[in-house]
């Protein structure tokens, strides 16, 4: 039991380091890698006391404690699942606003230049 106990520390440990590194090295956006950081020392915590999990679940009323840690995994990804769908929508928003925007200055480049009245006028005074 104590070698299970010391792999997911080292897992929830190393999975942190790497995190870290990835935020460091810019291949992971800040607010994504807290997410996972907060993850890795949940599963750090976890394999330090085991027994959390056992006291956890029998404060909250349920019987069998692998249960809760089920639960607890189901809930935390189904909120990241919503957040990641919700940062995809703002940014195809946005994708969609920059490529209206582009549309409209190409099209008023390629469209001739107009002239207003007055420059007319004055253009055909002095021919």
């Amino acid at each position: 039991m104590a070698s299970l106990q010391t792999t997911t520390m080292l897992l929830g440990v190393g999975l942190a380091i790497l995190i870290l590194y990835l935020i460091r090295r810019d291949h992971l956006y800040l607010m994504h890698g807290l997410f996972w950081v907060v993850v890795a020392a949940a599963a750090a915590l976890l394999g330090a006391w085991p027994g959390l999990v056992d006291r956890i679940a029998y404060a909250v009323g349920i019987s069998y404690p692998p249960a809760l840690l089920l639960l607890f995994a189901c809930i935390v990804l189904f909120v990241k699942a919503l957040h990641a769908d919700m940062v995809n929508t703002r940014i195809e928003r946005d994708v969609r606003r920059l490529n209206q925007r582009l549309a409209m200055l190409e099209a008023d480049m390629e469209s001739p230049p107009l002239q207003s009245p007055v420059s007319q006028a004055t253009s055909n005074y002095h021919d």
